[in-house]
């Protein structure tokens, strides 16, 4: 089942920092990275990603858990690059016919994976140390979002696990029906796209009635709104912030000093 509850130790030293901060210390230490194709400076992020999940109260196995969609997309990059690569620079690896893997493309592929790593990871520590109403609150406090914009996405937020189970239970109802694709790739296709777009419509239909039942109970009146949490911005968040964009630069600067710096534009 899908989970949007956070999963780590609430008392860990960074897991107490403000949501907005982490969120923004995340976006500042991510963004750098996607300025360089080298394998260096995101190998560095993320040893430093992993060093600090103590210190976010996450555990490394339950990461890679929640983490696995991050593993294949990794695995469709190799092959991707591997089989349609039009840089076949570097000494060749192996050669199979049309499949030519050379040192030049699994530099290139190792450099595209570990950037998905270093880019993904920080949001998906976010996540996993932050509770979603703690995380809205923060964004109308601290961030000044529009409150309509926060608390709609906490409510689409708050629904996305009943997309999991509808999806199990539209299966059953098919397979008690004796709708089943069998062995065919063809059927299994086109049941796939039947059952997602019935999910689709389910999920319209759910989302129209929460609307039209948060508006009924105010949430889109104009009136100032107050707020039963209070999140408080202190120095320890800005030290986050400052200090997670001070480590993506200095990864940056050693990519750079090693002549590993590969720019993504020029």
């Amino acid at each position: 089942m899908i989970s949007v509850e956070p999963f780590a130790r609430s008392d860990a030293p960074l897991a107490r920092r403000n949501p907005v901060a982490k969120l923004a210390a995340a976006m500042l230490f991510a963004f750098p990275l996607m300025a360089t194709l080298d394998p260096v400076a995101p190998a560095i992020a993320i040893a430093v990603e992993l060093a600090v999940l103590p210190l976010f109260g996450v555990r490394p196995a339950l990461l890679v858990r929640r983490a696995w969609p991050l593993l294949a997309a990794a695995v469709g990059i190799l092959v991707t690059l591997v089989l349609f690569a039009a840089d076949r620079s570097g000494r060749v690896l192996f050669d199979a016919g049309p499949v030519v893997v050379t040192s030049g493309v699994l530099i290139t592929a190792l450099g595209l994976v570990l950037r998905l790593f270093a880019v993904a990871l920080p949001g998906v520590i976010v996540f996993a140390t932050t509770d979603p109403t703690d995380l809205a609150d923060a964004l109308v406090q601290n961030a000044k979002a529009p409150a309509r914009f926060a608390i709609g996405a906490l409510a689409a937020f708050r629904l996305v696990p009943l997309l999991g189970q509808e999806w199990q239970m539209i299966t059953m109802a098919r397979r008690a029906r004796g709708v089943e694709a069998g062995r065919s790739p063809v059927a299994r296709m086109r049941l796939f796209v039947s059952t997602a777009f019935t999910l689709l419509v389910g999920a319209i239909r759910r989302g129209t009635r929460l609307a039209v039942a948060m508006d009924a109970r105010g949430f889109d009146s104009g009136l100032p709104r107050t707020f039963a949490r209070r999140q408080h911005f202190g120095v320890a968040d800005w030290l986050l912030i400052v200090g997670a964009t001070a480590i993506a630069g200095a990864a940056l600067a050693v990519s750079v000093a090693l002549g590993t710096f590969r720019p993504l534009i020029g």
